[in-house]
């Protein structure tokens, strides 16, 4: 019997201990999740207050400074605005602005893309907001980009699963969003072939003869032409095209860490981690495999190899590391643009996106990343739309300017791994169900 009180002080000690465990953990979760949904809520209005007004949709860049080289203050960016799009969602989501709010604004939106020209039922790359003319994105690339509007399609995708059970005004909304999707000709953008192809011109038809190869950011073009159920491509399309017969199955590792696909880069090198972001913000790669990879093991290497790169930092660049700094991807440089990997980082220029867009991925080094951003550089990466496009400690280069491209996956990716919400949007779509399973993928979305 005297054991009793004993046990019972026992008891009593290890709750109140699992108590402050569980406190802690809570008040962890808490702290972590307020910080995500700062940088969302801030990013977030890029889309939103940083609109082109006319259109609604996604400026290409936003320079703080106000110093526009190329006049472009206005031009939209098609696949950003498609990941603009998805940020609406979002935003509604986790109650940044009214449902009345972006009910409008996508009202807009879409209504702006339903008015401007069309190539085969593609978008171009960029639009004048104002005007809603084409602004060629360079001589010969002055019609239909496919990979842009998959970027887009994507999106409205999502807007229509969002709105399809809603008031009769939502559902007119999502039967446009519907329209839209369905009036991309993507079959025509094969040419004739058994590949996609990424340009065409009504001035200069295929002479930009740019095909689709796996792997990097385009695979979302292969999906949704497969899953299209008014202008759909073959499955062999996408076996012969995107997986080159085969050929993107590789065994090479880089930091000893399997790549899986061959990336579209020299032998041994992986791409920017936008790679492993722009196809995925829809399309659920965790559990998604075909008869060449398992996607979440390829897009979660890709993210591990540029951690190991941190890591070893080889040109001894100030403020790399797994639990500082990393992450490199395309955007903004010291020297203009360049699409930043590890095999191609001359100045140590980090882009906050590819860290913060590989939270589902790595979530601890992201988070990390943002606390040390917050922690130690402070108002020098963060401004009005969030972390700024790019920056080098090792340069003491900190430039104010955004680009649409880098601010949408984050505000997406971070939901995706809060919830899973735009990733269900998508994956639950019945035509993209059907078109994955003609492609051979299993998922446990299927």
């Amino acid at each position: 019997m005297r054991l009793f009180p004993l046990i019972c002080f026992l008891i009593l000690l290890f709750s109140c201990q699992q108590g402050k465990e569980q406190k802690k953990i809570n008040n962890q979760t808490s702290a972590e999740d307020s910080l995500l949904t700062l940088v969302q809520r801030q990013t977030f209005q890029y889309f939103w207050e940083g609109a082109e007004p006319n259109s609604g949709l996604a400026r290409e860049r936003i320079h703080i400074d106000g110093n526009y080289p190329e006049n472009d203050q206005n031009v939209i960016t098609t696949g950003g605005s498609g990941f603009g799009l998805m940020s609406i969602l979002v935003g509604m989501h986790n109650d940044f602005i009214t449902k009345e709010e972006g009910y409008d604004r996508l009202l807009q939106s879409l209504s702006f893309l339903d008015s401007v020209p069309r190539f085969q039922g593609a978008w171009a790359h960029w639009y004048h907001g104002d005007t809603g003319k084409t602004k060629p994105f360079s001589r010969k690339d002055d019609g239909g980009d496919l990979v842009e509007t998959a970027f887009l399609a994507q999106a409205l995708i999502c807007v229509r699963e969002y709105y399809k059970d809603g008031s009769p005004e939502e559902k007119q909304l999502a039967l446009l969003a519907d329209t839209l999707w369905k009036g991309i000709n993507w079959n025509f953008y094969r040419n004739g072939k058994d590949t996609l192809f990424w340009h065409w011109s009504p001035t200069y038809g295929w002479e930009l003869n740019h095909p689709i190869q796996g792997f990097d950011e385009c695979m979302i073009t292969y999906i949704l032409a497969a899953s299209s159920p008014t202008h759909p491509i073959p499955d062999s399309t996408y076996h012969k095209g995107w997986a080159r017969n085969g050929a993107i199955k590789t065994d090479i590792k880089k930091y000893g860490i399997p790549t899986l696909v061959k990336h579209n880069a020299k032998p041994g090198e992986v791409g920017p981690l936008f790679w492993s972001h722009y196809s995925f913000l829809g399309l659920n790669p965790l559990g998604l495999r075909d008869r060449y990879a398992d996607y979440e093991e390829v897009v979660k290497n890709h993210t591990k190899i540029h951690l190991a790169y941190a890591d070893e930092n080889p040109k001894n660049y100030k403020g790399y590391g797994s639990n500082k700094g990393w992450g490199w991807t395309a955007s903004y440089s010291v020297n203009g643009y360049n699409a930043h990997h590890p095999d191609n980082d001359p100045t140590g220029v980090i882009s906050p996106t590819a860290a913060i867009s590989s939270i589902p991925y790595t979530p601890k080094e992201s988070i990390n990343f943002i606390q040390y951003l917050m922690d130690n550089l402070k108002d020098k990466v963060w401004g009005k739309y969030g972390f700024y496009d790019a920056y080098s400690e090792n340069e003491a280069w900190y430039p104010q300017r955004y680009l649409a491209i880098d601010q949408g996956p984050m505000v997406v990716m971070i939901q995706n791994y809060k919830d899973g919400f735009i990733w269900n949007l998508f994956m639950q779509a019945p035509e993209i169900k059907a078109g994955l399973q003609k492609l051979g993928f299993k998922s446990p979305h299927l």
